[in-house]
């Protein structure tokens, strides 16, 4: 398929189809809906897009190079669609209209259908004191490109203390992202030798370590084994760099104080701030509130959201959006005909648990957080594997960037989630 990539001038005022954020939801769901000849346009300011399942891999010391993360978003538009490089700050739904930033000044485009795929907002400033120390002294993060590259600096400096590793009560992205790095850098204390020096520490604001009973109980006990001390209901409130403090908020409102001599931390997300304070917002946390089953949302029938900016009740992975993007695609050109919408997402997600090199938890599960799990018919998921983990780190990249967000996953995956095919052609370009 050859990708026309255009930058169109806001003044073209309406479109037919309007998709909102070019991550991995909006350029799945382009993809699939200019395989069906429809246009529209993709309205996204970053100049590039991230396979941000890589951080974790690049900030664990397991690849180099962070930039084998991005491609240029302008070679990513799928036939079809134009690119709108600008921010949105506003959503009008019910005069359907978003509202736009150029140069300082207010442009408007109209939809007849609006896609939302805007993914989550990392909020920094919630933790007091960390936007500022993140990236500098001991303080890491794998969910930003700016800073990923110094994680795996800062576990090989570690010598001993207290190695912190702390999760927020708020959805994230890829909810296991967060232990992912602690099991590597643990591993990285033993292979120093200097494992007996050094106290792992994992703080969650969640009320178990891994939201599927079924995982959690594997996960519990590896922390088990490997003596890192797992304290849940305890959320990071705030980073005192000078003193090396993480100040954490129990359940009961209580703070406590740690040394930290390295500290990796996952901040606090939620809705982008032109959804939340648009008529789209659910009533929790200002998601775009959708039905989910059918994506389609629940007052607005033209509007639709998919990936991490739906209130769908999903772990919010790539995986998930696998199986979420050809539901929104599939239901939108069913409302377009007038039919009834007959495409179900079953809230299908899969986390790759990294523990170790050479080893991988593969966690699969669906709304109902039990297991779904695609190689369960030879292996027990649960545990770990080493094909698992040459999946997360060698076949998933290339099926990412040549399948997933080009439209092409059922091509080159089954139906139950096997790859099938490794053929991709040659990158598409301008």
């Amino acid at each position: 398929m050859h990708v026309r990539t255009f930058t169109t001038s806001v003044e073209e005022q309406h479109h037919k189809i309007v998709i909102i954020g070019g991550g991995t939801g909006g350029l799945a769901v382009a993809s699939k809906l200019g395989q069906a000849s429809e246009t529209g346009v993709i309205i996204d300011p970053a100049k590039y897009h991230f396979y941000q399942p890589g951080w974790t891999l690049v900030g664990g010391g397991i690849h180099t190079d962070k930039k084998e993360t991005r491609k240029k978003m302008e070679n990513l538009i799928p036939q079809g669609f134009k690119l709108v490089d600008k921010r949105v700050t506003q959503i009008k739904p019910d005069q359907n209209y978003v509202v736009l930033e150029e140069d300082g000044k207010e442009k408007v485009i109209k939809y007849d259908y609006l896609v939302v795929a805007a993914g989550a907002q990392i909020n920094w400033d919630s933790v007091e004191g960390l936007a500022d120390a993140v990236g500098k002294g001991a303080v890491a993060t794998n969910y930003s490109y700016d800073h990923v590259d110094k994680t795996w600096e800062f576990v090989n400096n570690v010598t001993g203390g207290n190695a912190i590793f702390t999760q927020p009560s708020t959805p994230v992205k890829c909810a296991g992202a967060p232990q992912k790095i602690m099991y590597l850098a643990e591993e990285q204390f033993r292979k120093k030798d200097i494992r007996n020096n050094v106290n792992v520490k994992f703080f969650s604001g969640m009320g178990a370590i891994f939201s599927s009973p079924h995982y959690a109980k594997e996960l519990t006990e590896i922390c088990k084994q490997r003596e890192i001390e797992v304290n849940l209901q305890h959320n990071l409130v705030a980073i005192r760099p000078d003193v090396r403090q993480a100040v954490f908020k129990s359940a009961d409102g209580k703070e406590h104080v740690e040394k930290y001599d390295f500290i990796h931390v996952t901040p606090p997300m939620g809705p982008p701030n032109f959804i939340k304070n648009s008529a789209l917002a659910d009533s929790t946390m200002g998601w775009v509130e959708v039905n989910k089953e059918t994506c389609q949302h629940v007052r607005y029938p033209n509007v639709f959201a998919v990936g991490d900016c739906s209130s769908a009740p999903k772990s919010r992975t790539a995986a998930a959006i696998s199986q979420e993007a050809p539901v929104v695609a599939g239901n939108l050109l069913e409302l377009m005909k007038g039919r009834q919408l007959t495409n179900k997402y079953t809230g299908y997600s899969s986390c790759p648990l990294i523990t170790g090199r050479g080893k991988l938890i593969l966690a699969e599960f669906d709304y109902s957080l039990k297991p779904k799990e695609t190689f369960g018919f030879f292996a027990d998921q649960s545990k770990e594997h080493w094909w698992a983990y040459f999946l997360k780190t060698t076949i998933m990249p290339p099926l990412y960037w040549y399948g997933l967000i080009r439209g092409y996953w059922n091509d080159l995956v089954s139906s139950k989630g096997v790859p099938v095919v490794y053929a991709p052609q040659a990158p598409h370009t301008k």
